[in-house]
This record gives C-alpha cells, structure tokens and sequence, in this order.
C-alpha cells in the first residue's frame, strides 16, 4: 500500500509519515552452506488509524524511505497542501539527508546544502499548522536513543521534552489511562473507563506550556499532552496507534472519536 489517495475527494488533507514496515522472510537454514529466504511483505501498521481519519480527510501516507528520498522542496509542497502533519515511528534523520548528497557525480564536486526539512515543519506550525507526533520504537527518544527527536529542531515546538536515553516503557501486563483533563475537546466524551491495556509507550517530561491530558495511571507519566506553538497547534500521543503497542487499543470503541477530536483540535475545529 503506497499514497493510496491520488485523487482527492475531500476538501481537507492529512500527510501521515511513518508506520510502514518491509517484512522479509521466513529465512529457513537447512544446510551449513547456505540459506532460503522466502516471501517478503509491504505492510502499513497505520491503515487503522488512516480509516478513523477519513471519516472527514484525505490521507497521504508515505514511509520512512519515501520521506527520505523525497526531492528537496517536496516535503514543503505537502505541508502547503495539507491540514495536520503526523509523525510516527520516524527518526528524525530521515528529514536531514536526500540520497543525492551523497551522489558526487551530481554534485559536480560543488559545496552543496539541501533546505533543511525540520525548519521548514517548524515554520509551518508556527504559521498555524497542526501537527500530530506518536509513539513508538522510532519516537521521541526511541530504541537505544536513535530517534534523535530530542536534540532536534522539533524539540522546541513539542509540548514535552524528550529523553536523551532510551525512552521505551514496556509491559506484557499493559498500561491504562488515567484522564485528568476531561473537560479538553480532544478527549471529552470517551469512554475512557473501557479504554484497553497498551503494551508500552515513550517515557517524556512535560513542559510548562503543555496541557497533560492524559496519564499512564500505573507510573504517572504523560499519554496525551496538547500545545501551541506560534499559531499552530502540537498533539502528541506517547504511545503507537497502531501494533505491536497499540494492538488492543485498535480495537478501542472510542478509537476512531478519539484521532478525529485530536485532528480537529489541531485544525483549530474546537
């Protein structure tokens, strides 16, 4: 599955970074001089929460190789066309680098720069775009440290503050959530008291100028936190929307109200 909306059919536009996954395998040893490799699989982890969504916009999905290869410019070229920017499980390296900077064929032995992609995100939410960062190993600080999103430009517009260790909590009991801004737009009405077991999520400190809306009741720790930045709103979900994390929350009764109060809060809808 890729980009699947090439034609647009409503009026408003979401671009979804991240959350595809290239499966290769099973390998299958049966001999000490060599190894059978079998079948491969393109999977989007984020299809569920690209049908909550559609209910009212248009997605774009695009992988962390997409991003990556995209021709300099072209990310801004989304941004002016779209409502909400999401970032899931994408390191923040996947924005600094275009695979021609190291072509030096192209570069004709010239010093050569790209626009930088997190400064242009960044000016874009301060003009008053909404942007949606979610959990996962890829996240905030992520597995072994390598997201980079705490020493990253995004740091500054993000409502909490990322770790500069690995920041991955994790539990085959699960995490519930605790609400303690029920009034807010983004989570008021849910029926929080059913919401099911998540199997981790990044630890985060909360900034002075960001509203906790939700915890993680078992360690106190920021779930849901919602801020401003320039004109523009930031949501931030410490955990997966979709699997391994969040397989039981897919099947949440509030789930699809849920992401469509965050969107329309970052819209600036409420």
């Amino acid at each position: 599955m890729r980009a699947k909306q090439l034609f647009r059919t409503k009026e408003e536009h979401v671009l979804y970074l991240g959350d595809w996954v290239f499966h290769v395998g099973p390998t299958f040893i049966e001999t000490p001089f060599g190894t059978e490799t079998k079948d491969a699989d393109l999977h989007f982890y984020g299809e569920r929460l690209t049908e909550a969504l559609e209910h009212e916009v248009d997605v774009t999905p695009l992988s962390n190789w997409e991003l990556y290869r995209l021709e300099p410019g072209k990310l801004e070229n989304y941004l002016a066309e779209s409502n909400c920017l999401i970032i899931s499980d994408v390191e923040a390296k996947c924005f600094h680098l275009y695979p021609s900077f190291f072509d030096r064929a192209r570069r004709e032995n010239k010093v050569v720069t790209f626009p930088d992609r997190l400064t242009a995100i960044k000016q874009w939410i301060n003009d008053g775009g909404g942007m949606m960062m979610l959990g996962g190993w890829l996240s905030f600080s992520g597995v072994q440290a390598k997201s980079g999103w705490g020493r990253s430009t995004l740091q500054e517009v993000l409502p909490v503050e990322c770790l500069l260790v690995e920041d991955l909590v994790e539990s085959s009991a699960g995490f519930t959530a605790e609400v303690v801004m029920p009034d807010h737009p983004v989570v008021k009405g849910l029926p929080w008291d059913k919401f099911p077991p998540i199997f981790g999520y990044n630890e985060t400190t909360e900034k002075v100028n960001g509203d906790v809306l939700v915890r993680v009741k078992e360690t106190g720790h920021p779930l849901v936190v919602a801020g401003e930045y320039g004109k523009g709103r930031v949501f931030t979900y410490m955990s997966d929307p979709a699997p391994h994390w969040g397989i039981n929350f897919e099947l949440w009764e509030g789930y699809d109200a849920f992401w469509l109060q965050a969107l329309n809060w970052v819209k600036k809808r409420k």
